[in-house]
């Protein structure tokens, strides 16, 4: 099945390690995770295994990012740095059979320096997609609200759509997030239609509050026809905070629409050379 569950925002009342089975036995047959870097990684194998579930992302690292820094793929000073997160980055996706990876561009907090983040940027892109492919691995690269992230160097579609325009690299594509996207841009359906071939991987949750489909003012009746009559292939993810903080009890809005459709096999968006 396509339907992906984020395990860094869903089952959280569990360790990491037992959300593995909790995804499994809601029912889901492949997982994300952002950052497993924290664990060791022959116990998130094992966990992995246990469960019987494919994890098809996970992030490479991101410096100081999440704690209010300004990470590492848009930093001039720290081209060596995220060389060094590309390293372990594939380390755990090839013991995790992780066939995907994103990169979070990071913030500039001096909008004097934006060209030169930029640039940094798309360098680290196009070296990201080259050693990825080397490992039959695509990159992903993604759009992140001002509002929960200030000063996030890339945060609108048609700022990702040019980069993808400019370096013209078969393995890197968009990371689509509809929660993030809606809050920049508003209309998501335009770009999940029209754009699908230069989506990589799309993630989902409702606004206001980033909580579960039905939970806010998006119309995901309407969201998911629009993937279902697109080109697009990929897994699509749940990667909302449970509004409630139960995932279990937050997984019923899947009872209420039609996501048959998910279930034909996931057709591989890695492009060669």
């Amino acid at each position: 099945m396509r339907l992906v569950a984020n395990l860094s925002l869903l089952f959280t009342e569990l360790p990491l390690l037992e959300r593995f089975q909790a995804a499994a036995d809601a029912g889901f047959k492949t997982v994300e995770i952002q950052f497993p870097y924290d664990e060791n990684l022959a116990d998130l194998v094992a966990a992995q295994q246990q469960a019987n579930v494919n994890v098809c992302l996970i992030n490479v690292p991101a410096g100081d990012l999440m704690s209010g820094g300004e990470g590492l793929a848009c930093v001039p000073d720290q081209e060596q740095a995220f060389e060094s997160a590309l390293q372990q980055a594939i380390t755990y996706a090839k013991a995790l059979g992780v066939k995907m990876v994103n990169v979070l561009p990071g913030r500039c907090l001096d909008e004097h320096k934006r060209a030169s983040y930029l640039d940094t940027l798309k360098r680290n892109l196009v070296k990201a997609a080259n050693l990825m492919h080397r490992q039959g691995i695509l990159v992903t690269f993604e759009a992140v609200n001002t509002q929960d992230m200030p000063g996030f160097l890339i945060h609108h579609t048609e700022q990702m759509l040019e980069i993808l325009t400019q370096l013209n690299h078969p393995n890197l594509k968009m990371q689509y997030d509809i929660y993030h996207m809606h809050i920049m841009d508003g209309n998501v359906d335009d770009t999940l239609l029209h754009h699908a071939n230069m989506i990589g991987h799309i993630q989902f949750a409702d606004v206001p509050g980033r909580g579960e489909p039905l939970s806010g003012n998006l119309n995901f009746k309407r969201i998911f026809e629009t993937i279902k009559n697109s080109h697009y292939h990929g897994f699509i993810s749940a990667e909302y905070r449970p509004s409630e903080g139960d995932t279990q009890a937050s997984l019923q809005w899947m009872k209420q629409f039609d996501l048959q459709w998910l279930n034909h096999e996931h057709e591989t968006q890695v492009s060669p050379y």
